[in-house]
């Protein structure tokens, strides 16, 4: 994800310094009372350090905890959900022509990009931000964000298939295992699983699913971390709540 230009010094904007009450309020954690009430009962943390009645912070660099968990500020970070349909790929762009995700997103007045992929014949859940170091906590494997999956797969599915993907399977590249695998339904040559994994290889559900015998016929994914895909009808968006977003953040540890 692309960084800003460095500025000069003397070219840096000041700081916008606003009331912590206000700013809470304005990030719709409550009205300016219940505000002025948090951080009266000692339980707003800013930048690492217990908030006091009348502090002023900068909204756009304040690093800051209610009960623990972070309240984004800064008006310009935008976070969103998109059900990602059949054969849309997952770039902002695509030199082919294809439909790729930007094509869905309508009128959004920041520029995000996709916190990770889905190949073109998958399906479901990607995150859209413009906040870069989440985006790269999100997707880098070792902060350990689990993402689940819904497959359909060649069935029947032996009870023996998800003790083999726990415990791990040798792949070209390397070996890999899920994280947990359920078998949700089964009728007759059709299957239904659910698996889920921190991995990010590329293809690598259906490359493991193949290499137990059983390739995947449709794959959705329904979830990354603590965010699920829910309701969200195909290729729509949705704004990231409150709690989704301080959620995320406690998945990556900030």
């Amino acid at each position: 994800m692309p960084h800003d230009e460095p500025v000069a010094r003397g070219d840096q904007p000041a700081p916008r310094v606003e009331r912590l009450q206000k700013v809470l309020a304005a990030a719709g954690v409550g009205s300016r009372r219940a505000c002025e009430d948090l951080i009266a009962r000692r339980r707003v943390t800013v930048d690492g350090r217990v908030a006091r009645l009348g502090d002023k912070v900068d909204p756009t660099t304040a690093v800051i905890h209610v009960d623990g968990e972070r309240v984004v500020t800064d008006t310009r970070l935008v976070y969103l959900a998109l059900n990602k349909p059949r054969g849309v790929v997952s770039t902002m762009a695509d030199e082919k022509g294809r439909t790729a995700v930007a094509d869905l997103l309508g009128r959004v007045d920041e520029r995000v990009y996709h916190v990770g992929r889905l190949d073109a014949d998958s399906e479901g859940l990607l995150l859209l931000t413009n906040d870069g170091t989440l985006a790269h906590r999100l997707m880098h494997p070792s902060f350990g964000v689990p993402k689940t999956y819904l497959c359909e797969v060649v069935g029947p599915v032996p009870r023996g298939v998800g003790r083999r993907l726990m415990a791990g399977v040798e792949l070209a590249d390397g070996p890999a295992r899920v994280d947990r695998f359920r078998l949700v339904d089964s009728l007759g040559r059709i299957a239904q699983v659910e698996l889920v994994l921190h991995e990010g290889r590329k293809h690598i559900v259906r490359r493991l699913m193949e290499e137990v015998g059983h390739p995947v016929l449709r794959l959705v994914r329904t979830a990354i971390g603590p965010v699920r895909l829910g309701d969200l009808r195909p290729g729509r968006t949705r704004v990231l709540s409150n709690a989704e977003i301080a959620a995320l953040f406690k998945a990556v540890g900030g």
